[in-house]
């Protein structure tokens, strides 16, 4: 039984790091519970409410409310900052927390003039002897003015990307004119952070997070159902960007069940095979569902529980061999995981090129083809040196239709491998021997290569 003892988290650091588990905090800098100046005075209120939070310049009566909970803490004060640095110092030091995801990092970064990425507490952090040698994520908004600053963060900080997020979501649902979208994605977010030397890490790829649906809700609910909340159903998000495949909520009807579990497993795959920091919400690995809540942070119930049982069921331990499989395929093949930008460059071999999208009939993307709204059909072609003499090749083939669709493998000939279906998943790995290869609809499929580099 916790008794809420300070060395309960060291043991509890220590474990984790004993399991190879490193520790991220979710920390809160951002407001406190004061509350607007309509609430209580608890602390920093009474001890200097003109420096320790933002105030409006011509009535400073009255809380700036950039966070959306009342007040906002005034991090570019002096004395805040210094509170801030002692406190993640404290957490370091004493607990050896291997880093920190900064809850509404925007407003952390907010001078008077505005958001600042070159800010003194960013500043401060990354030169600090203690704090920039470990991990500093930043949720890169908030809902001040400007406050959507993904990709806009200094070098050193990674960012929570809603923008993965979002177009993953649109385009596994059947949005138009998402291929495009979805290449950026897949290569790392090049146009948010391929700058100041930052790299493809800084990107943190989400699907699903604590705040939302789960991944099995975003596939089974188009509609919040966030009644037992008691705010009439009025919190939470109401665009998720879901779909549920035929019925809303639990259902026995084989095709959507079906539908459903391929488009998961699509999205899955997109996540661990797309260049950056990938997140994985605690539950979808094996089918964790809130009802469709999106918004269950007031529930200490089954809604917010995690069922254990189901994690043991045959469909919940099937899903997460799956998710264990694409770990395993990212960590063989460097292409999947690349430490910088992946743009273009000399072949490697001839017509062999670092990075190549071709369309399902094995030509390369035209700019009429990025173009093509109903465009659904992708393949991605990546090749990386792997080692002294072989090259690293995999070839992401994407059907983002509902049918099943043809593909005709690019040239050159490769000794391709089908390393993983997710439109049957339970099919083993084989050589590929013909040039066409069918894949089912809502799929991701991966093929791997690994040619000599003197072209033997």
């Amino acid at each position: 039984m916790a008794e809420g003892a300070l060395n309960e988290i060291r043991a509890a650091v220590q474990a984790l790091h004993a399991a190879g588990i490193e520790v991220i905090l979710d920390v809160v800098y951002n407001h406190t519970g004061e509350g607007s100046e309509l609430g209580p005075t608890l602390s920093f209120r009474g001890l200097d409410n003109a420096s320790y939070y933002r105030l409006l310049p011509d009535n400073p009566r009255h809380c700036i409310n950039d966070t959306g909970t009342g007040n906002t803490v005034n991090t570019s004060h002096p004395r805040v900052l210094q509170l801030v640095m002692d406190s993640l110092r404290y957490w370091v030091q004493t607990f050896h927390i291997d880093g920190f995801r900064f809850d509404l990092g925007v407003t952390l970064g907010r001078e008077a003039n505005g958001f600042d990425p070159n800010c003194g507490l960013f500043d401060a952090m990354r030169q600090d002897p203690v704090l920039n040698g470990v991990k500093l994520i930043s949720e890169p908004w908030d809902v001040g003015p400007g406050g959507y600053q993904l990709g806009n963060h200094p070098p050193g900080f990674a960012e929570w990307n809603g923008k993965f997020r979002d177009d993953v979501r649109r385009f596994w649902k059947g949005d138009a004119g998402l291929r495009g979208a979805l290449a950026g994605r897949l290569q790392g977010s090049a146009d948010l952070f391929d700058h100041q030397h930052r790299r493809p890490w800084a990107s943190v790829n989400f699907i699903t997070a604590h705040d939302g649906y789960t991944l099995q809700d975003l596939v089974s609910y188009e509609q919040k159902h966030n009644q037992a909340n008691g705010e009439d159903n009025r919190d939470g998000a109401n665009d998720n960007e879901s779909s549920n495949h035929g019925a809303e909520g639990p259902t026995e009807n084989a095709g959507i069940l079906d539908a459903r579990g391929r488009a998961k497993r699509a999205m899955l795959a997109t996540l661990l095979f797309s260049h950056g920091t990938p997140m994985l919400l605690g539950g979808d690995a094996f089918g964790r569902s809130q009802g469709g809540n999106n918004n269950a942070y007031c529930q200490d119930n089954e809604i917010s529980w995690f069922d254990w049982k189901l994690a043991q069921s045959d469909g919940g331990r099937a899903l997460t061999d799956f998710v264990a499989r694409l770990i395993r395929l990212r960590e063989q093949h460097p292409t999947l995981r690349a430490d910088s930008f992946m743009h273009g460059g000399p072949d490697l071999l001839p017509g062999l090129a670092p990075v190549s999208w071709y369309n399902e009939r094995g030509s390369a993307m035209k700019q009429s083809d990025w173009n093509d709204a109903q465009g659904r059909l992708l393949m991605l072609r990546r090749a990386l040196p792997k080692g002294r003499r072989h090259i690293d090749v995999t070839l992401l083939l994407i059907n983002g239709t509902g049918e099943p669709h043809a593909f005709e493998l690019p040239e050159p000939t490769l000794p391709w491998r089908l390393r993983i279906d997710t439109g049957n998943p339970e099919a083993p790995e084989r050589n590929v021997e013909q040039n066409t290869i069918e894949l089912k609809g809502l799929s991701v499929m991966l093929l791997s290569a690994a040619p000599r580099q003197d072209g033997a």
